[in-house]
């Protein structure tokens, strides 16, 4: 594999050297061989996120080899306006996405030990300056919410910003890597530069392994120096004056991670996300079935117990899909009718928990190995 990625690297490094010389006939082929290059490195990629973001990596290239048809026929000036805009990076606005997310943790059900730890790590100190100033409590870092999928990882980033009213920076892995080819190290340090220049802010990457894999089993040269540039952003900044930044990566597979992204002083607060347990599947199943028309016997007690060892997106999936059976009933001619336990019931019937107990002990397996 470290061939191909060789290979790719040198396609890809004389593609985008002739595109900025404005040579688009022969950045077209480079371009091309590159992309066939990393489809058929992505085609014998067995870990899913790093497949998606390989084939995203391939659709860029195939973008901007298209690009050369329409740039080799554009004026001279209008040639040379694109040869600086290329020279000087993509805008970090054009891809970067801000946001203020509006869910805040009492929309989360349930994970009260998950939500005390991210408030130690940043409500707290900031609600109580003087306090966490005595006790040398710094506030921000870097946090790993890990765990199976379909957990809330994502909500529960978000609430985070929301809790300490910060901009939310949500990136994903193909983003950071794809945009501007060839420019990883860049779009990490536009990253860290747009957060920093908030008061308050929380960047969020979701299926982070897919950014910092283990680098002994990536050939990548572009992993080579993403990781040590995360490490170097992540050890640098400088919290002073109320400035806080918090860097949240969220995985299902911690184990895939770079090991140094583990250590002190990067993703150093390791929270482990798990399934909901039987209050928070109360609360879930009251969220997404309360507000539909139910039968008087549908029992959410009863049912919270059936759906042990089910997912947050599991449950959701199963009310929705509960639902739509009297719906499509109605569609078909019959009369309107409330779901029913039977509805329900039957989904969970033919629903397996999406997380296994091989799963589980696999993350009990990880948890161990951090203590």
């Amino acid at each position: 594999m470290a061939t191909g990625f060789t290979t790719f690297e040198r396609l890809k490094d004389k593609g985008v050297s002739a595109f900025k010389s404005g040579d688009y006939a022969a950045a077209k082929s480079y371009l091309i061989q590159a992309a066939d290059c990393m489809i058929e490195l992505a085609e014998t990629t067995v870990e899913p996120a790093l497949r998606r973001q390989r084939e995203q990596l391939a659709r860029e290239l195939i973008e901007l080899a298209r690009n050369c048809d329409r740039l080799a026929g554009a004026p001279r000036g209008r040639r040379a306006s694109v040869k600086e805009s290329e020279d000087s990076g993509p805008d970090a606005s054009d891809w970067i996405v801000r946001d203020r997310p509006t869910i805040g943790f009492d929309d989360i059900a349930g994970l009260e030990d998950v939500k005390e730890e991210i408030r130690l790590k940043m409500i707290y100190p900031l609600s109580h300056p003087e306090l966490a100033q005595r006790y040398g409590i710094r506030p921000g870092g870097g946090v790993l919410l890990y765990g199976p999928p379909g957990t809330g990882k994502t909500m529960m980033a978000k609430a985070i910003a929301h809790e300490i009213d910060a901009t939310f920076f949500v990136i994903s892995p193909a983003q950071v890597l794809s945009k501007w080819v060839g420019e990883a190290e860049q779009n990490i340090r536009k990253l860290f530069d747009a957060a920093k220049a908030e008061p308050m802010s929380v960047i969020f990457i979701d299926e982070v392994e897919a950014l910092v894999p283990r680098r002994q089993t990536d050939g990548s040269s572009v992993m080579q120096r993403v990781v040590p540039q995360i490490l170097q952003e992540l050890e640098g900044f400088d919290r002073k004056d109320n400035r806080c930044l918090l860097f949240v990566g969220a995985t299902n597979k911690p184990w895939m991670l770079d090991e140094a992204m583990l250590r002190p002083g990067r993703l150093d607060a390791h929270i482990y996300v798990p399934l909901p347990d039987a209050p928070s599947r109360y609360k879930m199943l009251e969220m997404y079935l309360a507000s539909r028309p139910l039968a008087d016997d549908v029992d959410l007690g009863r049912l919270c117990d059936r759906l042990e060892g089910y997912s947050g997106a599991d449950i959701r999936n199963i009310a929705d899909r509960a639902a739509a059976r009297p719906f499509m009933d109605a569609v078909a001619g019959a009369e309107p009718r409330a779901i029913t336990m039977d509805d329900v019931e039957a989904v969970i019937a033919e629903t397996p928990p999406s997380v296994t107990p091989k799963d589980l002990a696999r993350y009990d397996e990880f948890a161990r190995s951090g203590e």
